[in-house]
């Protein structure tokens, strides 16, 4: 059994247009200020992903102040800033500029081939010394002369945009109140042909901007928002009502495989896919087979519009200029996969070439970001789990609007010297450069078995807080359900995933590693920590214990690691850490099962180490002692009976006996394993296998020299 986070990519009822919920309450917006409304109005908007995409779209208000240095009254322009989403920002999201200021701008226009040095003097007309960074879209609000502006990009809207017959459509839909403006560029020039083009044609509610959505506006943030929703309201009924007419996308042509079995294919395909993306890093995978792909995916015109790409600039900045597509019938033939993935590289690099210039950055990583395959599905791949999931919503996003566009006309893409000029953008490539450098796990996918008691979730943690996407592996739900809930609320819901898993059961540990496979695409670090702890004099050792323990400690462990390395030889590459014993190493009284279970531990890491070494997998051990805090094993019978074998009480005494017996005199806590787990799983052991780090405070009897 699997618990999973749901796709939080929106499913269509119906797969028809989502016409949005008016959920302005006049009661909430009663004592709030200008300011605050704007927020306000920003929240209710970008929170509905039927409105907007996340990340994407602007809102803005032009409020009145008193300037700071004089006292005077000017007016403002607050106005979404760069980066944020406008349905979680708080007030501190949005960019303050003067906006005399910014009008005062165009006498420094110098014309569209030196418009991006119009965005170096954006924080010239900063206000009250804001910090947020103004987007590049400042200049749509500024310029248009109306107090509260709302440009967003539903897939209703674009669906229109980006129809050969959307400008028609738009017409019929709103009669002249909805003006239409061809494709250009955001920008500065976009701002002033907005401006030209509004005033030419007084009375319009909004426009239509050919390609990435609609600005529109109101007297008031009330009348604004109420203006917003209904515009997508009405396109999303005009759409639905065309789409009536008969199946989208040709029909279907290829039926959708059921649900276990496409999961199946995903966890086959996506570690075989990544293992034959080269590049600087790891990558991560997100799958999704939601109605809305596999009706695309099995359609007849499938193969025409997934190679026309994406249109609106919020979707191909995520997902490339168009996707890979497979042929279902050979998911498993590795020499095929690899062929179609240097033909994609390949036409890559032949679009690079053809649009770039000597001033346009280097060439990214051609790899693509999308997969479908009919069948089965969508697979996404990226730097990290967050991007990977928003790149594949964002195909999905792109999907809504093929539909809606080719319902009404024909689906028209973006140019690709246009799409190559938004890819290679000089200021999207400064904001890339400016981003923090990822940290050492980002690209990693870790599983840990017996992830939910204290040496186990340490270890999650330790690994989830550099960035490691992770899969918790135990059998005890309850308590992997808390344990999950809690990683989700420190580290963010896409990193963490869990799995209920037996290690004694091959069938549950294979299960396992598929479910991390179709996760995340793939495993690269295993932590086998599950265990038991049994102690019993020799004659009292029925043999019912002694294969409870081997059962446990050495199979589990084995059962572990042969899931483990077929995904590891496939990318060249992955570190095992096994979880030992102080006793692996130590001889000590009453626990026979239980020490030559470890021991057999730390050979078979020995022999995996020699086994996996041509194939760059490696092999380690982490020998702890006496890891009490937090810890389930300890929790019962083991701690009555190693007191009982050292003839101490098994409360406080115990542990005060444990840190004496240590040469350090130290406890050894969850945390401090968890370290040594650490530095197994990254690079600053990249030239270690078959090393044992003893965690024990110091013990001369499990010294390894």
């Amino acid at each position: 059994m699997m618990l999973r986070v749901p796709d939080s990519a929106k499913v269509q009822a119906a797969l028809s247009f989502s016409v949005p919920t008016d959920r302005w309450s006049s009661e909430d917006a009663a004592t709030k200020s200008a300011e605050d409304l704007l927020l306000y109005r920003s929240n209710l908007l970008g929170s509905d992903l039927t409105v907007t995409n996340f990340g994407g779209g602007n809102t803005s208000a032009k409020i009145e102040a008193r300037d700071p240095l004089t006292g005077e009254a000017v007016n403002v322009l607050w106005v979404k800033g760069s980066g944020g989403d406008i349905g979680s920002m708080k007030l501190d999201g949005f960019s303050s500029l003067y906006l005399d200021k910014l009008l005062g701008l165009e006498a420094l226009y110098r014309g569209v081939a030196h418009e991006d040095e119009m965005v170096a003097y954006l924080p010239h007309c900063t206000f009250n010394l804001n910090p947020r960074a103004a987007s590049i879209d400042t200049p749509l609000h500024g310029y248009l002369p109306f107090a509260h502006i709302d440009h967003v990009h539903p897939d209703a809207i674009i669906a229109l945009a980006a129809s050969s017959d959307g400008e028609a459509a738009t017409k019929m839909i709103w009669g002249g109140a909805i003006g239409w403006l061809p494709w250009k560029r955001p920008g500065f020039d976009l701002g002033l042909r907005l401006r030209d083009y509004v005033a030419a044609h007084p009375g319009l509610r909004g426009v239509m901007l050919a390609g990435h959505g609609i600005i529109c506006w109101g007297d008031s943030s009330e009348d604004c928002y109420h203006n917003t929703i209904a515009l997508i309201g009405d396109a999303a009924r005009y759409l639905n009502e065309r789409l009536a007419n008969g199946p989208a996308f040709g029909g279907q042509v290829v039926a959708p495989l059921d649900p276990e079995a496409r999961r199946a294919v995903a966890a086959r395909l996506m570690p075989l896919l990544r293992s034959l993306m080269p590049g600087a890093g790891g990558k991560i995978g997100h799958f999704s087979d939601n109605a809305e792909v596999l009706e695309f995916v099995g359609g007849r015109d499938f193969e025409r519009l997934a190679a026309i790409g994406t249109s609106c600039p919020d979707h191909f900045l995520r997902t490339k200029i168009a996707p890979l597509t497979l042929d279902p019938a050979r998911l498993g033939d590795r020499d095929y996969l690899a062929g179609r993935l240097e033909a994609y590289r390949a036409a890559y690099k032949a679009y690079y070439d053809r649009c770039a210039g000597p001033g346009d950055p280097a060439m990214r990583d051609p790899n693509p970001v999308v997969v479908l395959v009919p069948g089965v599905g969508r697979i996404t791949f990226a730097a990290d789990k967050l991007t990977s999931r928003l790149a594949g919503e964002f195909y999905g996003n792109a999907i809504n609007v093929m539909r809606g566009a080719e319902a009404i006309g024909g689906y028209v893409g973006l140019d690709e010297r246009e799409a190559f000029n938004i890819e290679y953008w000089a200021l999207e490539e400064a904001k890339l450069q400016r981003m923090p450098k990822p940290r050492p796990l980002v690209g990693q996918v870790a599983l840990v078995t017996g992830a939910a008691g204290g040496i186990g979730l340490a270890t999650a943690r330790r690994l989830a807080a550099d960035g490691a996407c992770v899969m918790l592996a135990d059998r005890d739900g309850e308590t992997l359900e808390r344990a999950t809930a809690g990683l989700m609320t420190a580290f963010g819901a896409d990193i963490i995933r869990a799995t209920i898993c037996d290690v004694t059961d091959e069938a549950q540990v294979q299960a396992a590693f598929d479910a991390a496979a179709t996760e995340f695409g793939g495993v690269d670090i295993l932590v086998a920590n599950a265990g038991i702890a049994s102690s019993a004099p020799i004659e009292e050792t029925t043999v019912a214990l002694w294969r409870k323990n081997y059962d446990v400690l050495v199979e589990g462990y084995f059962l572990a690691a042969r899931a483990a390395f077929p995904l590891m030889r496939q990318q060249k590459g992955g570190s095992i850490i096994f979880i030992g014993s102080k006793n692996a190493l130590a001889a000590t009284p009453n626990a026979a099962a239980y020490a030559s279970a470890k021991a057999a531990v730390v050979h078979l890491a020995r022999c995996l180490a020699v086994e996996g070494a041509s194939d760059g997998i490696r092999v380690n051990v982490v020998n702890p002692d006496a890891v009490i805090q937090g810890s389930r094993i300890w929790d019962g019978d083991w701690r009555k009976e190693r007191a009982g074998a050292y003839g101490v009480d098994p409360g406080q005494e115990l542990e005060e006996f444990y840190r004496n017996r240590s040469m350090l005199k130290r406890n050894v806590l969850p945390e401090d394993i968890a370290e040594a787990v650490y530095f197994f799983a990254s690079d600053a052991s990249a030239k270690s296998t078959a090393n044992i780090i003893n965690v024990d405070a110091g013990n001369a009897q499990a010294f390894t020299r």
